[in-house]
C-alpha cells in the first residue's frame, strides 16, 4: 500500500462519504478543481462552491460550465449555506476546504480563522449524520499559520460526542507542509 499524499486523501474521503446523489459544498472552489471532482462524483447530486474572490468565481465556473449539477457563488464560505435551498440542506453529505490563497492568484488574499471556523460551524449543523467535512490547511505561510493554530484549537475541543476529528499529516517533512482535519459527524 502506498501512503495517500495530501490531496487524494482528501478527495478520497470525500468518495467514501458520498453517493451519487449527494448535495456536497466546496467551500473554497479556487481554480475549480475540487468543484470539477465533485461534479462528477455526484452526477444525480448537487454541488454549491463559493470563493470570496471574482477571479476563482469566473476560474471555477468556466471549468465547469458543462455540469447542469453545479451552482458557483461569489460570496465566502461562511455564508455558503444561505444559498442552500433548505430541501437540499437534507441531504448535505460532505464539504472541502483548501484553506490559503488561489494559486497563482493574488497572496495577499487569504481564508482568515474567524471565517472558517463560522464556514465549519454552519456547514456542520446542516451536515448529514455520517457527512464529513474535509479541510486541507495550508501553514507554510504567515496568516496560514495563524489559520492553523485557530483551527487545530477549535477542533481539538469538539464534542466527541458529536463527531469524530481526523488529523492526517507528514511528519518529516519541512517547511510546514499541508496536512488534512476531517470531521465526521456521529
Amino acid at each position: 500500500m502506498i501512503i495517500q499524499r495530501i490531496l487524494p486523501f482528501a478527495k478520497q474521503l470525500i468518495e467514501t462519504h458520498v453517493n451519487s446523489s449527494s448535495i456536497v459544498i466546496d467551500a473554497t472552489c479556487g481554480n475549480g478543481w475540487d468543484t470539477q471532482f465533485l461534479a462528477q462524483l455526484v452526477p444525480d447530486g448537487y454541488v454549491y462552491a463559493c470563493d470570496i474572490q471574482a477571479a476563482a468565481v469566473e476560474k471555477t465556473s468556466e471549468r465547469v460550465q458543462s455540469f447542469k449539477n453545479v451552482k458557483v457563488i461569489h460570496t465566502g464560505h461562511e455564508h455558503i449555506i444561505d444559498y442552500i435551498p433548505t430541501q437540499h440542506r437534507q441531504s448535505l453529505d460532505a464539504a472541502i476546504f483548501n484553506l490559503g490563497y488561489l494559486p497563482k492568484g493574488d497572496k495577499s488574499i487569504v481564508t482568515h480563522p474567524d471565517t472558517t471556523i463560522c464556514a465549519i460551524e454552519n456547514i456542520f449543523k446542516q451536515l448529514s449524520s455520517e457527512g464529513i467535512i474535509v479541510v486541507v490547511v495550508y501553514p507554510g505561510h504567515p496568516e496560514g499559520q495563524i489559520e492553523s493554530n485557530a483551527v487545530h484549537q477549535f477542533l481539538s475541543h469538539f464534542d466527541q460526542n458529536m463527531a469524530h476529528v481526523l488529523k492526517y499529516e507528514f511528519i518529516n517533512q519541512q517547511n510546514n507542509p499541508p496536512y488534512i482535519v476531517a470531521i465526521e459527524k456521529r
